[in-house]
């Protein structure tokens, strides 16, 4: 029997206490990776499960999805102390933990519907085997009303037990933005949630020791899910107003981003930048939509701004088919180099991505797609099925056309002149990860293009 679910600060105010517990992260997911490092650090025994045998394998050799060298640097270190353990048996792992704490991704299906069947999995196969007294946190999006409509009823159905008599059951959703690092995440501000006040209480106490930030308590599960996805979703609906003003800005001769370095250095409102939505982002606003359509009311605004964001994907398209006509390049058979697989810059990391997907619809015009990320290896790419080159030589060699999809650092050190010369003659850049200076760009003679960069065109 476990003691989490009526933990106390006293219960952990010292190594030696801590060290006394064991944690279970369950789905290695960026954030899930994030926090386990950070309950190891504070000297829990810490046990990281998925069912994806070559994630676990790659962290037992000591590796991450992240170029933070902190991270790597943690991991290393709690493996080889013994804090941090690695298993693909989730049954096996909840056994063990006072702290069972879910990041398993809810997904959505090719109709637009989240499909919860893997968190339906992991909490059957967490009940069957979770202590009497532990503490179960749920850290992914979910749909409001989910956690005690789908996830409290999994949990007693395959444990025979009672959440808030026999185990604890709290709802955080843990994250922190792509675009932030893992100090970050060590400092973000927690909300959290619960069935009762005392798994309240504990998931308090527990998420105040790994991260050391402010915890907030939310007394309804149903008004902090509906935090969660309302944070995402106004996001959503911010990127899909900035991508308007990107194609506006296109048709009329100006340029995006010098006007939000011009508006975010005075205006009290921040302009985001012009994007293909993540995954993350996106699935935050399906729920929101299933489950109005559950209701029997309507989102219009927010329906509008996933139609404005998912038609993004073939913006660049259609941007790329300009950019070689205005080459005088056929568009069959045209060679495209796209430099860039990760979702996030200076991360190796592809979940969100939607490089992917651009691929396919290049390819169902006939193009000839090459691709190439510095985080990735050829190995890496080729198994993920991408049409991956070796070296960026070999991927933009003879191309018609250079495509970033990323703000990789590297990218923003590429030598326009030495592209010029391995390029065929006449080509152009399409730049969506605003990395390359347009002037610099035509000063060297290629036809460049730019999401929001309407900038002057031969």
């Amino acid at each position: 029997m476990s003691m989490a679910m009526a933990i106390e600060e006293k219960d952990l105010d010292s190594l030696e206490k801590r060290q006394n517990f064991t944690a279970s992260i369950i789905g290695c997911t960026r954030n899930g990776l994030s926090l386990a490092h950070l309950l190891a650090e504070a000297g829990f025994k810490t046990i990281l499960a998925d069912k994806n045998h070559g994630v676990i394998n790659f962290l037992k050799n000591g590796n991450t999805s992240f170029l933070e060298p902190e991270l790597n640097a943690l991991l290393k270190k709690h493996a080889k102390n013994g804090c941090l353990k690695f298993t693909n048996d989730i049954r096996e792992a909840s056994s063990k933990s006072d702290v069972i704490l879910l990041f398993v991704q809810t997904l959505i299906d090719q109709k637009k519907k989240p499909d919860y069947s893997h968190i339906e999995k992991a909490c059957k196969e967490v009940g069957t085997t979770m202590r009497k007294g532990c503490l179960i946190i749920l850290a992914s999006t979910i749909g409001v009303g989910l956690t005690e409509r789908l996830i409290k009823e999994k949990l007693e159905n395959a444990s025979g037990m009672k959440a808030g008599i026999d185990f604890g059951l709290a709802y955080s959703p843990i994250c922190v933005s792509s675009e932030s690092n893992f100090k970050n995440f060590a400092a973000t501000t927690q909300l959290v949630s619960a069935v009762n006040e005392q798994s309240l209480r504990s998931a308090c106490t527990i998420l105040n020791t790994a991260i050391k930030a402010e915890t907030v308590r939310i007394g309804s599960l149903k008004t902090m899910e509906a935090v969660d996805l309302f944070e995402n979703a106004f996001q959503d609906v911010n990127i899909a107003l900035a991508n308007e003003f990107a194609q506006f800005c296109e048709r009329t001769g100006i340029d995006f981003i010098e006007v939000q370095n011009i508006a975010n250095s005075h205006s009290n409102f921040q302009l985001p930048t012009p994007r293909i939505t993540k995954e993350s982002v996106a699935k935050a606003s399906f729920l929101l939509l299933d489950e109005a359509a559950m209701a029997d009311t309507k989102l219009p605004l927010l329906t509008l701004a996933r139609k404005v964001n998912d038609e993004m994907l073939h913006h660049t398209l259609r941007l790329i088919i300009d950019g070689l006509k205005e080459c005088n390049k056929t568009v069959r058979r045209a060679k495209v180099s796209i430099l860039g697989v990760s979702s996030h810059a200076n991360m190796k990391e592809i979940h969100g991505s939607a490089t992917k997907k651009l691929v396919n619809l290049l390819k169902k015009k006939g193009i000839v797609v090459r691709v190439y990320d510095p985080l990735f290896s050829y190995k890496e790419l080729v198994k993920k099925g991408y049409p991956a080159e070796r070296t960026l030589k070999e991927a933009i060699e003879q191309t018609d056309c250079v495509v970033i999809t990323v703000g990789h650092d590297q990218f923003k050190q590429l030598n326009l002149k030495r592209i010029r010369f391995l390029a065929r003659k006449s080509a152009a850049i399409v730049d969506m990860g605003y990395v390359i200076d347009p002037v610099k760009a035509m000063g060297e003679g290629f036809i460049y293009r730019g999401l929001g960069r309407g900038v002057p065109t031969k």
